[in-house]
């Protein structure tokens, strides 16, 4: 507890993280001091019981001056005496505290009585397991209804990767797969569109996690981009009759695997001469010219190249102002990057429904960054790829 208490609070102190952080202490926060409340008083708002001891009046503001930043909070006044929340009291290690009850009930949340231990370090009166219970699943319903919300309009691009967690199931430690989409619609705005966790990558995995987002609403996916991946290569045929993209990237480090370290700089560069190509024409004539250079000396690369063509190439068939972005995963690299550093603090997960709840709420958090952005792809060509394209009025002559 006291190492998952200090990796909160380094992720208080990065700049990248505080808005996050601050977000959810301001929430839990402000959940916390309802609950002691309501155990002061007795009784919930608004209810009618012979048991009520007191009721509310209102509410003060106060600042809170955190390491994460000033946080807002409204403090629940009392009709008869006062109330003033623990963890306030400057002498008290509140930000440490506050955040392993993050730690706990948001992203764990499966520690009942130690959360309850730690409700108490904060100067409260406790809570119930039903009231740990209810702020979890209030949190999971802020996830959950952005996982899960409509998905409309045409959606031209689809990225999709996995990154893997441990996980504790029936007694083991195992590790599963995390799947992320994130999607370009015809507006060129980048959006996280779901994620699943399964303990496989097999066809029936992805086929389902596909269709879930077809259920949801998408339409008009033209290209599946994601590492190779054979299962997901026939779901995105099967469900969404889209061509399917294999990360130029993910590719090169294959590729690569088959040389000698004195060797893979003179086939990066060979392989680089076929992504330099204005047409899909040029770069499909030069991939074959590049294959046979490397058969004599890499069989096996060649062959591997032979097998490769059309699922590397598949983004020059697309509009050239947007083969820089479609070519690869790499605009996932960045989110799985910080999904990976997020969930290494936690390690082990207690179960499925904490790993949700921890990677659905940087997925959250990321989408509405990007909603601040600028467009992510530029609106050329997205147009003539869409399904739906804007109707043309010819002119009339009066």
């Amino acid at each position: 507890m006291a190492k998952a208490r200090m990796a909160l609070t380094e992720l208080a102190e990065k700049g990248a993280d505080a808005d996050f952080l601050r977000e959810m202490i301001q929430y839990v926060a402000q959940r916390l001091m309802e609950m002691d409340v309501e155990t002061l008083c007795g009784a919930a708002y608004g209810e009618r019981s012979a048991e009520r001891a007191n009721s509310r009046n209102g509410y003060r503001e106060r600042v809170w001056e955190t390491r994460a930043g000033a946080i807002d909070l409204k403090l629940p006044k009392l009709r008869t005496g006062s109330y003033f929340p623990g963890f306030l009291e400057p002498r008290r290690t509140a930000e440490k505290a506050l955040a392993a009850v993050i730690q706990e009930a948001y992203i764990q949340g499966v520690s009942t009585r130690s959360v309850d231990e730690l409700v108490k370090a904060l100067g409260m009166s406790g809570i119930s397991k039903s009231q740990v219970s209810r702020l979890c699943a209030e949190i999971d319903e802020r996830v959950g209804a952005f996982l899960s919300r409509p998905i409309e309009g045409d959606w031209p691009y689809l990225w999709i990767d996995a990154t893997y967690v441990k996980v504790r199931q029936a007694g083991r430690i195992v590790s599963v797969a995390v799947i992320i989409a994130v999607a370009v619609n015809t507006d060129g705005v980048r959006e996280v569109l779901g994620m699943a966790v399964g303990p496989s990558e097999a066809e029936t995995f992805w086929t389902d996690f596909l269709r879930s987002l077809t259920r949801r609403g998408l339409r008009g996916v033209k290209l599946v981009i994601s590492d190779a991946h054979e299962g997901l290569k026939a779901a995105a045929a099967k469900v969404l009759k889209a061509t399917w993209q294999r990360c130029r990237v993910h590719f090169i480090r294959n590729a690569l695997a088959y040389a000698g370290k004195g060797q893979r700089q003179m086939v990066l560069a060979l392989i680089n001469t076929v992504f330099a190509q204005d047409s899909a024409e040029t770069a499909s004539a030069q991939w074959r010219t590049v294959a046979d250079q490397l058969r004599g000396k890499f069989p096996k690369l060649a062959d591997m190249m032979d097998d490769a063509e059309p699922d590397v190439l598949a983004f020059k068939g697309f509009p050239k102002a947007h083969w820089a972005q479609i070519a690869s995963t790499n605009p996932l690299e960045r989110l799985n990057a910080e999904i990976k550093r997020r969930t290494n603090v936690v390690g082990i997960f207690p179960n499925d429904p904490a790993i949700i709840r921890l990677v659905g709420a940087l997925l959250l958090e990321q989408n509405d960054e990007w909603q601040l952005q600028r467009r992510y792809l530029q609106l050329e060509g997205l147009q003539a790829i869409s399904d739906n394209q804007p109707a043309r009025l010819s002119a009339v002559m009066a």
